[in-house]
């Protein structure tokens, strides 16, 4: 159905199909859907069970409420982009967190709710969704972790970001990529067996920040021996914490 918002008629027939709806997406820019004679308000007084569902990117109010963004702004807001990537600068990361994460994803479960709510007591209610908030809601993890002094602002200097040996992607042979998440001491004992460091002298400890430079390099030099197929064939399915850096092309196709 395609309906023109903007005349009167197309305002009325848009208030007759939400009056036997379930739920009402907005995603317009804040304010947009009152103008128009759509804003929570009337649609509520036709249809008192309605579900509002309204997703925005920086929120209804605040400074940038109005002003037009997309998954790396909002996430850019939250510090989530400052954290990932090089020393050197931060990376975009792909918009899966802000979009689809901290913004379908919270609207989806925000959806769920509302709608049980609704068909228990009979009343409807809006669900405002910011992807910027949703983000970070997200991070919750780590804003405790900085809260609380136990997280680096230095990129690649934590143990979840790429600066720990034991947790991150390394080049194969071949050009390709493989990732280990070894973080519990078992498991990286288990690392270093797989990669022959296992009994080394000299040994540093694993959580020895200092050293961990130096163990990625020689990481870095281990994984170039062997191709990512022959990595798979020595650690895939134990308890290494190893999976192959695939392709979209490549992901479809794996066995598991």
């Amino acid at each position: 159905v395609s309906i023109d918002l903007k005349q009167e008629e197309g305002v009325r027939t848009t208030l007759r199909l939400i009056s036997d709806a379930d739920v009402l997406i907005d995603p317009f820019r804040p304010g947009t859907t009152e103008k128009l004679g759509l804003g929570p308000d009337e649609c509520f007084r036709g249809n008192p069970r309605l579900i509002y569902a309204r997703m925005t990117g920086w929120g209804q109010t605040g400074p940038l409420a109005q002003a037009a963004g997309h998954d790396l702004n909002y996430l850019s807001l939250t510090g989530i982009v400052h954290a990932i990537g090089s020393k050197k600068t931060p990376i975009p990361p792909l918009n899966v967190v802000a979009d689809m994460g901290g913004g379908a994803m919270s609207m989806a479960l925000g959806i769920m709710a509302g709608v049980y709510e609704a068909r228990n007591s009979g009343t409807g209610q809006v669900v405002d969704i910011a992807m910027t908030e949703g983000s970070a809601y997200l991070a919750l993890a780590m804003y405790g972790m900085a809260a609380v002094g136990d997280y680096s602002h230095e990129r690649q200097d934590n143990i979840l970001d790429g600066g720990a040996p034991f947790y991150r992607c390394y080049e194969t042979r071949d050009n390709k990529f493989v990732s280990v998440a070894s973080i519990e001491a078992k498991f990286y004992d288990l690392l270093l067996e797989k990669t022959g460091l296992k009994g080394e002298d000299n040994l540093p400890d694993q959580l020895d920040k200092g050293s961990w430079p130096e163990m990625c390099l020689r990481f870095e030099k281990i994984f170039k021996t062997k191709t990512r197929q022959e990595w798979c064939n020595l650690m895939e399915g134990t308890d290494v914490c190893f999976a192959p850096v695939l392709t979209f092309n490549e992901a479809p196709d794996h066995p598991h």
